[in-house]
């Protein structure tokens, strides 16, 4: 049995890291050898791939339009989402569950049946081809989310905790700031997290919306790498790996604070 559990393990955790990998002995690796059968480790390992990112492109905009989009939608989802959260949960809000269920319906509309109505809003407010257009676009369908899931948290929390704030004489601001939160701060940065993975991976809206550097974000500029007649694989996978390099690392520094909201939220749920 723990024979077949180690084979078993062994063979998903190939399916899952053999792709990544793969991609990281593609970057390391010059044009001549990308076109090679069977095709082998590079020898020996270059760097140019991820030099001939930046060389010529701007390759730099991308990542600072990445971020800004990623950050901005981020906190946008959090400021609504959590008071928004709170209230339908918490307070005496007349059909909150209704209201939650429809924000979860939103979120499971597809997002290109939706590029259209949101291309005439974005033009219609003068903000096509600005940052401020794609964190619209992006919290339309990162917000619902937000508010799911930690709508889940709030439900969950001891009557007592209220009751003790109240007696201080506490608001119902002052609980949701100083009580509410801080108990559940592993959900906010698990929101948080799943909220800029989103908005940072986003396509769709990104080449929708966009049509010049000043605002088109990383996936947009990885998909214009390729010429007319060439596919440089070796840079597509060095700007891949770059491109994904922000969000592995705050999943790396958070993932504690991650595991302990999705558990948290599994436990409550």
């Amino acid at each position: 049995m723990r024979r077949t559990t180690f084979l078993f393990a062994t063979l998903v955790g190939a399916f899952l890291l053999l792709p990544p990998l793969w991609e990281v002995v593609t970057s390391l690796k010059s044009p001549l050898e990308l076109g090679t059968l069977p095709p082998l480790l590079p020898h020996p390992p270059t760097l140019e791939p991820y030099r001939a990112v930046f060389r010529g492109r701007p390759f730099g905009r991308y990542i600072v339009n990445s971020a800004v989009v990623a950050i901005a939608t981020t906190l946008f989802s959090l400021l609504l989402g959590a008071p928004a959260s709170y209230a339908l949960t918490r307070l005496r809000v007349r059909g909150g569950s209704a209201i939650l269920f429809g924000f979860l319906g939103v979120s499971m509309i597809p997002a290109v049946s939706l590029v259209g109505p949101l291309y005439l809003a974005i033009r219609s407010l003068g903000l096509r081809d600005t940052w401020w257009g794609l964190v619209l676009a992006d919290t339309v369908f990162v917000l619902p989310l937000t508010v799911w899931v930690l709508a889940t948290f709030f439900r969950g929390l001891p009557p007592d905790l209220e009751r003790a704030a109240r007696i201080d004489g506490a608001t119902a601001l002052e609980t949701f700031l100083y009580v509410a939160l801080p108990v559940c701060g592993p959900a906010v940065a698990a929101a948080s997290i799943l909220a800029f993975i989103f908005a940072w991976n986003e396509f769709l809206f990104a080449l929708s919306f966009t049509s010049s550097q000043a605002a088109q974000t990383v996936p947009v500029g990885i998909a214009l790498f390729p010429g007319l007649h060439e596919m440089p694989w070796g840079e597509i996978a060095a700007g891949s790996l770059i491109g994904s390099s922000p969000v592995l690392l705050l999943v790396f520094l958070f993932q504690r604070r991650v595991v302990e909201g999705v558990t948290a939220g599994a436990v409550k749920g």
